[in-house]
């Protein structure tokens, strides 16, 4: 979340913000809560110093009553207080972050394409999608992952095994060289965590699945869990920053998603991902999310698979990010460009609801920024290695990076 001080004192900007993101919030009813809340706190306070003054030494029975009086009255006020907090909490969370102010203006469509890399396959035969591909090779089962569980469940079969645990100890070595330390994280986290990170847990469109009579949600990101990590922490970052790299299942119930691209693997309930997070310090973060960027683009480029990176538009962000790069990659399903990788910049958004600070060399304490980014998703991933690196008999070829990990150059021979 904002800092409320610095909407006070920038409301117009605040504002003006929300509209360019598309977000209705109303920051007039927020300030007047604000100040309600404040006026009803300073109240507070006064009763309970003069109760405090009031109980020094022996009161007689006319302080004994005044006591209790206000005693009552603060009970009172608290009362009164917790809708206010309520309210004033719930319409605190609908802020999104500040943006970036080189971010484009618009909505999904109004990307800026700011790199490209590689061209897309000419094949000399008309190439297929990836789950016709991987089902002709009893590589995935989608009928049998409906059976058991549900629509855009599967199993993955064979050498599809074998190919995600290859990308999966590829990405590791490529991220953990740039100092990040690897984990794995639980797959589940309290809504407190969820919330603070920027995940609903709750409500119609949630992306979240919750599990019934616990304050417990499964993640849809390992951005979440590492996020938490430090919760109400004060952390010394005076050798740098942390770093991590995290592996976990990913669960997203993909609510309202089914009138876009959902074809295969692309939009599926569960998949396993390796997220890169970092914690620094506010002047580091737009460096750190190059850093991100540029860790990403080597692990496309080693692959050898043709991409693009475009900077995303204001009204497409999700509330925490105060800007973000997607890598898409070339998809003979959509004969277009596809989301494989993300990179966001938070700066304090989600360490001031997470309570998550460092020491300065002063001494004071500070917020720290956040930044997540994508190292592998075995689930784009795997879309685009398929559909890129297929060949007329219907087999595909392995990158040749891949080779020493899954210890075969052609699946389906």
């Amino acid at each position: 979340m904002l800092d409320i001080k610095y909407i006070r004192g920038h409301a117009a900007e605040i504002k003006e913000n929300c509209a360019r993101r598309r977000v209705q919030a109303d920051i007039d009813r927020l300030l007047e809560l604000d100040e309600k809340r404040r006026g009803e706190l300073q109240d507070i306070e006064k009763l309970r110093a003069e109760r405090n003054q009031g109980s020094k030494g022996k009161p007689d029975p006319d302080e004994i009553s005044r006591l209790r009086e206000i005693g009552e009255q603060i009970k009172d006020l608290e009362a009164g207080l917790v809708p206010v907090e309520a309210e004033f909490t719930e319409l605190m969370a609908q802020i999104p972050n500040l943006t970036h102010p080189e971010s484009p203006v618009g909505g999904e469509d109004d990307y800026r394409v700011v790199a490209t890399a590689g061209e897309p396959p000419q094949f000399g035969f008309a190439p297929q999608d990836h789950e016709t591909l991987l089902t002709a090779l009893d590589l995935v089962d989608f009928e049998r992952g409906a059976k058991v569980a549900a629509a855009k469940f599967y199993f993955y079969k064979n050498d599809m095994v074998r190919l995600n645990q290859a990308l999966l100890n590829y990405g590791i070595d490529i991220v953990t060289a740039h100092g990040f330390t690897l984990m794995e994280t639980p797959d589940v986290a309290k809504n407190q965590v969820l919330s603070g990170i920027g995940f609903n847990p709750r409500g119609q469109e949630t992306q979240v699945y919750s599990i019934e009579n616990t304050d417990l949600s499964l993640i849809g990101t390992a951005e979440i869990t590492v996020g938490g990590y430090h919760a109400d922490e004060i952390l010394d970052l005076s050798a740098g920053p942390k770093k991590y790299v995290a592996l976990s299942h990913c669960f997203r119930t993909e609510a309202g998603a089914y009138g876009r691209e959902s074809k295969g693997l692309y939009r599926v309930h569960q998949f396993t991902k390796l997220e890169m997070f970092i914690y620094c310090r506010p002047e580091e973060s737009e460096a750190r999310h190059q850093e991100l960027l540029a860790i990403e683009r080597e692990i496309c480029d080693r692959l050898e698979l043709p991409y693009r990176v475009i900077d995303i538009a204001a009204g497409d962000l999700g509330g925490p990010a105060y800007r973000k790069f997607d890598i898409e990659a070339w998809m003979t399903m959509k004969n277009d460009y596809g989301e494989i990788t993300s990179a966001s910049n938070c700066t304090d958004y989600q360490a001031r609801r997470l309570n998550i600070r460092y020491r300065t060399a002063a001494g004071e304490t500070e917020f720290v920024h956040t930044l997540n980014g994508t190292a592998v998703v075995l689930s784009r991933f795997p879309i685009a290695i398929v559909e890129n690196y297929q060949q007329a008999d219907g087999t595909i070829r392995v990158p040749e990076v891949l080779v020493k990990y899954l210890g075969k150059k052609v699946i389906g021979v």
